[in-house]
C-alpha cells in the first residue's frame, strides 16, 4: 500500500502515518499541502493519507472539513491521536531571531510563549510545521522555526525552547481517509455532516433524534455552506458503528430531516497515542 502524509519529512503527519503503518507492509509519500494530500487519495495516487482534522487547542482543520464535504467522496477508516510537543529552533550558529517560521495551528497553539517572549517578532505561515524547519536550515538569516523535536533532528537544527504550547493537554487528531470501509469492533465511531433548514429549531430537531435512540455525540462543529450568508454545514460525531440498529436507525432518521447529509464512515474510536 502507499500511504499520503503532509510533509515534508520531520511534521507530525508524518508521526501519526508511522503509527498508522506500523506493522504494515506500506509506503509513506509527502505532499506538500493539505488540499494536495485529500484530492491524491480522491484520485488514486495514493490508496491512504493521513491529515490532521482537528486539535484540542486551535479546534478544527478547516481545509479538512471543507474538502470532505463538498471536494471529494471519501470514507474515514480510522482516528489516531497524538499529543504534540512544539519546539522552537534555529540553526546552530545562532543568531538574533528576526523571524518565526511554522504552521498555523502551531503558531496558533504557542501563542502565550510568543507574546511573553517574542511579541515584536513578525510570523510567517508555512505549509506545515515540517517545512518551517527545512527553510530555516536553508537560510542565512535570522529564522526560527515552530516545529517536532523530529524536525530539529532532520534538519540539524538547535532547540533553544523546548515544550512551548500553551498547554501540555495538547494533542492534535488525524483521520486515515481511504475508498475502503473500516470492520466494525465494537468500540467505534461514527462521522456524518448534514445542513438543515434555516428554521427555528431545525438543529435542535435533529440532535433530539439522537437523544432519542439514546445515541452520544462526541462532537459538533459548524462550516458555512457556502451558498448564502448565514447557512450551515454540520459535523458531528457519534458513539457507535452505522451497522448498530440504534444508529443505523437514527441516521436513517436524519437523512429524511436534514436538506444534505452525507456519510463519512464508521471507524475504531482511538485513544491517545503516546
Amino acid at each position: 500500500m502507499k500511504i499520503g502524509y503532509l510533509g515534508p519529512r520531520g511534521t507530525f503527519s508524518q508521526q501519526a502515518a508511522e503509527i498508522y503503518v506500523k506493522g504494515m507492509e506500506a509506503e509513506i509519500a509527502q505532499y506538500t499541502n493539505i488540499a494536495e494530500l485529500i484530492l491524491a487519495v480522491n484520485d488514486r495516487k495514493v490508496d491512504e493519507a493521513v491529515v490532521p482534522i482537528e486539535n484540542s487547542i486551535e479546534g478544527a482543520v478547516n481545509t479538512t472539513l471543507d474538502m470532505l464535504a463538498w471536494d471529494v467522496d471519501l470514507t474515514i477508516k480510522k482516528e489516531i491521536v497524538i499529543p504534540i510537543t512544539h519546539n522552537l529552533m534555529v540553526r546552530k550558529e545562532g543568531s538574533n531571531i528576526s523571524l518565526i517560521l511554522s504552521h498555523p495551528q502551531a503558531i496558533g497553539q504557542c501563542r502565550e510563549f510568543l507574546n511573553r517572549h517574542f511579541p515584536n517578532t513578525p510570523v510567517q505561515y508555512t505549509y506545515s510545521t515540517a517545512q518551517a524547519a527545512q527553510q530555516v536550515a536553508s537560510a542565512n538569516e535570522g529564522w526560527a522555526a515552530i516545529a517536532a523535536q523530529k524536525a530539529a533532528e532532520e534538519y540539524d537544527l538547535k532547540i533553544i525552547y523546548e515544550s512551548i504550547q500553551d498547554t501540555d493537554s495538547n494533542v492534535t487528531r488525524f483521520i486515515v481517509l481511504s475508498h475502503q470501509c473500516s470492520e466494525k469492533t465494537g468500540s467505534d465511531k461514527t462521522s456524518i455532516i448534514f445542513s438543515t433548514d434555516n428554521k427555528p429549531g431545525s438543529l435542535y430537531r435533529i440532535l433530539q433524534i439522537l437523544n432519542l435512540w439514546d445515541i452520544n455525540m462526541t462532537k459538533i462543529e459548524s462550516r458555512p455552506a457556502k451558498n448564502s450568508l448565514g447557512n450551515y454545514i454540520f459535523f458531528v460525531d457519534i458513539e457507535g458503528h452505522w451497522q448498530d440498529d440504534d444508529v443505523r436507525d437514527a441516521l436513517t432518521m436524519i437523512k429524511r430531516k436534514t436538506s444534505f447529509f452525507k456519510m463519512l464512515g464508521s471507524y475504531p474510536a482511538n485513544v491517545i497515542d503516546n
